[in-house]
């Protein structure tokens, strides 16, 4: 368990509890004049909510619609300056696990620790927009990081924590995942409100828009998003739950990337185009300066109602264009014990590695996203994705192909109505490629024992997340994991999850 720790960086933390208190005075100064049951109350989207409730976790990058006039209590909204922070501690832990094979871990694999292990990450994020126009904006958003991941984020293609990321650091570090400029222009229909929240501004939009987001921000901010899984600060927490397994977005080591996003919202429809950076080279801190490497990814949206329940349908397409490695070509030269201009001194035992086979190509994929609200109380969601896994992953994690569905209850059935449950399952695999890859001792970004005796990966994970009040949530979550890495040899692994959440 990685201990928070103070000392030489007091500084940063008492930087972070000024900013708490200011945002708390904000938020008091904001709320002041309204009513109790409305402007202090939300729906999670697609779920009826009882209006004693109260307001629940809203997703950094959610953007909530109503059609709802402003009154007297939304004009406090139309300021300049829109300030919110969020602090979120998570403590995971996994037992043991058995190793079937007479295999031993070799050093450099990306393997989970056969010993039971204990790893918290911890969070703070200042969420500031400015406002330039009526419907221009620019929102930046510093925050403090610590900690590590499970077996410092190895170890499984669906890993378990989407609070972790693959860089960990034992003291607290400063960095700005997000930094965006957003236009959004008028195009008719009726009239809604924008919600104020994170990363937005009270406003009054046309139910027909065009939204153009640029700067750096996250693929899957804007991208594959879904409203039952897509919060690791509130719902699931797997990464291929959370996310579509095989969509390999853009993104250095945190996630994030620079790029520019198109956003048409017409009737029933959403269109969605974008071009992203890519890392300099695959699953690297660094973003290519030039942006000579990039992918390109488009998503259509259809919103639709079953009887009276909203469902939405979401097909997402991508292709990336960077120096990746060929599987298939990285197995030939270590079978063959050749060397190449990468890697001109490969010893004859070296295990097959893309990093020496690396050339300028494409590699594509898609993905289909479903949400679909049951009841007052109760929402599905399913995602199908698959890629084309002949060459090396680039910047996500090794999953070609995956499988997940999963329910969503909201509290009102039990006198909790702020709290909510969810329980989803999800199936990775690999294509035969990036199998006979890893069964040649290959290592890629999150997987690769040293051997493998394919078998997919299977995954269940169910959630309780609690509202203590109306800025702190606590969760706990269970996730039990079938062939991690795709691994028959390893295995089974029960992991539990410990959350808490704040934000104001």
């Amino acid at each position: 368990m990685i201990p928070i720790t103070f000392g030489k960086y007091k500084e940063l933390w008492a930087c972070v509890v000024s900013l708490l208190i200011i945002s708390q005075c904000c938020f008091a100064q904001e709320t002041k004049s309204t009513d109790k049951f409305s402007d202090n109350v939300q729906n999670i989207p697609g779920i009826s909510v009882d209006e004693s409730v109260d307001k629940p976790a809203q997703n950094i990058m959610d953007f909530s619609l109503s059609r709802d006039s402003f009154g007297e209590a939304n004009k406090s909204q139309y300021d300049w300056l829109s300030l919110h922070t969020q602090l979120t501690y998570l403590s995971m832990w996994h037992d043991s696990i058995k190793n079937k094979s007479q295999n031993q871990i070799q050093p450099g694999a990306n393997n989970l620790d056969p010993a039971s292990e204990l790893k918290s990450t911890f969070d703070a994020t200042l969420l500031v927009g400015f406002r330039l126009a009526e419907h221009t904006a620019f929102f930046v958003n510093p925050e403090i990081d610590q900690g590590f991941g499970l077996s410092n984020t190895v170890g499984l293609a669906g890993f378990p924590s989407g609070s972790a990321y693959k860089v960990g650091q034992k003291e607290p570090y400063g960095r700005i995942p997000r930094a965006f400029l957003r236009q959004t222009f008028n195009l008719g229909g009726e009239k809604e409100l924008i919600e104020e929240g994170p990363n937005q501004f009270a406003n009054e939009v046309t139910h027909n828009n065009l939204t153009l987001t640029v700067g750096k921000f996250s693929v899957v901010d804007i991208f594959d998003t879904n409203r039952y899984s897509h919060d690791p600060r509130a719902d699931f927490m797997n990464w291929s739950v959370l996310d579509s397994g095989a969509f390999d977005y853009a993104a250095d080591s945190w996630g994030f990337t620079y790029g520019l996003a198109a956003e048409w919202r017409q009737e029933n429809w959403t269109l969605r185009t974008g071009l992203f950076d890519l890392s300099s080279i695959p699953n690297s801190e660094k973003l290519d300066s030039s942006f000579k490497q990039y992918e390109w990814v488009n998503e259509i949206e259809r919103r639709y109602f079953v009887g009276q329940r909203e469902g939405s349908l979401k097909l997402l397409a991508y292709v990336n264009r960077g120096f990746m490695g060929s599987y298939i070509d990285a197995v030939s030269l270590a079978v063959n014990s050749r060397t190449s201009a990468n890697c001109p001194t490969l010893a004859s035992s070296s295990p097959a590695s893309t990093s020496c086979v690396r050339q300028f190509a494409s590699q594509g994929g898609i993905a289909l996203n479903l949400e679909q609200e049951l009841s007052r109380s109760t929402g599905f969601f399913a995602r199908l994705s698959a890629n084309q896994g002949k060459k090396e992953t680039y910047d996500f994690t090794e999953i070609n192909q995956s499988l997940a569905a999963g329910l969503v209850f909201q509290g009102s059935s039990w006198g909790r109505g702020g709290d909510t449950v969810g329980t989803a399952g999800v199936v990775n695999a690999l294509t035969a490629d990036a199998r006979k890859y890893f069964s040649a001792g290959g290592v890629g970004i999150l997987i690769g024992d040293g051997w493998q005796n394919y078998g997919q990966e299977m995954i269940s994970e169910t959630y309780y997340n609690a509202r203590l009040s109306n800025h702190i949530t606590s969760s706990l979550d269970f996730q039990y994991v079938v062939n991690p890495a795709y691994n028959r040899d390893r295995g089974p692994v029960s992991i539990l999850g410990i959350r808490l959440h704040l934000e104001f």
